[in-house]
């Protein structure tokens, strides 16, 4: 079934921005459904902040069309605006005042009543587990707590679709464990996250499509096992503890790359049921025993630099003929 376009939370078709003979962002094109996390990563440099800017209403685009929650930001601006959160790069936590009144400053900026204003504000320092802070200066905050704090103050206008640029660059693994959750938990209330993160473990763990940016363009993009499968490099290692069995599967075995010193065999492979059920039934017709089967496909690690190493075009190219 296509999908219409007043079904889609985000739609970008031909997205050009330039400064001065720098092309930042080169005619790209994507499309996120409602209720998923869209994942953009890229080197530094390569536009995702801009891209986050342009799709927020901060600066304008040079050409192209967006559509953010059915309206184009081009002419309904305010509309796109209400629909909306961001959290940027930067926490836009005031540090000289407390949690509560970061969060009473932004609901007074929503134009919420002081009752409602209240009553939302306590609803979201309870939920991002901030309560007991919340009278506390927020430079006395950890650097988790006031990430918490920046996205609670994001959800104060009840938006639809929240932008997170790099929201959990500085963070410990365990405060960035915990913002995943509350992402996580965003989505589960039919939230739309447009995410761009430094991390790819991060997108590999959230993201239901991502977006590989380099050069101005979108180089690839599909589920983060779609872009692992494009990537060469997967295959099963096979490793013998008695030096005869190990001879006899090098020998039948001739397209496996030997390494005699740990006396294993590394066969390609795509890491599928099929390959895998394929080798098992080989050993066991030729009566042959390996001592451990474990199966390596590329990580999305893998597919940043296979991606990201060469200019854009270059990068594209090598894509397509992986996929033919």
């Amino acid at each position: 079934m296509t999908t219409t376009t007043h079904a889609l939370a985000i739609e970008a078709t031909g997205l050009r921005k330039s400064y001065g003979d720098k092309t930042v962002l080169d005619g790209i094109d994507f499309h996120v459904t409602p209720g998923t996390v869209f994942s953009l990563l890229g080197p530094n440099g390569a536009g995702k902040t801009t891209a986050v800017q342009i799709l927020s209403t901060l600066i304008g685009a040079d050409a192209g069309q967006v559509r953010i929650a059915g309206h184009d930001i081009a002419t309904a601006p305010q509309a796109v605006r209400a629909a909306i959160g961001v959290t940027g790069q930067f926490s836009a936590v005031d540090n000289l005042i407390t949690g509560e009144e970061n969060m009473l400053l932004m609901a007074d900026l929503h134009h919420l009543s002081r009752r409602e204003g209240r009553r939302v504000a306590a609803e979201l320092l309870e939920r991002f587990d901030l309560t007991e802070a919340a009278k506390k200066p927020a430079s006395t905050y950890s650097g988790g707590m006031r990430r918490r704090l920046d996205i609670a103050m994001t959800l104060v206008g009840d938006p639809r679709i929240i932008f997170l640029d790099e929201p959990t660059t500085g963070l410990d693994p365990r405060s960035r464990h915990t913002m995943w959750n509350i992402i996580r938990g965003l989505v589960s209330g039919g939230v739309t996250v447009f995410l761009t993160t430094q991390y790819l473990e991060e997108a590999d763990e959230l993201a239901d499509r991502i977006a590989v940016l380099n050069g101005g363009r979108l180089v690839a993009e599909g589920t983060a096992r779609e872009l692992k499968q494009l990537v060469p490099g997967g295959h099963v290692r096979l490793r013998f503890t008695g030096p005869q069995a190990y001879e006899n599967a090098a020998v039948a075995l001739r397209e496996a790359t030997r390494d005699d010193e740990s006396l294993s065999l590394q066969i390609p492979s795509g890491g599928s049921q099929r390959e895998l059920r394929a080798i098992l039934d080989w050993l066991d017709a030729a009566s042959i025993e390996a001592d451990e089967l474990t199966v390596h496909t590329p990580d999305l690690d893998d597919v940043f630099f296979a991606l990201t190493s060469h200019p854009a075009p270059t990068a594209a190219a090598a894509l397509k003929e992986n996929v033919r």
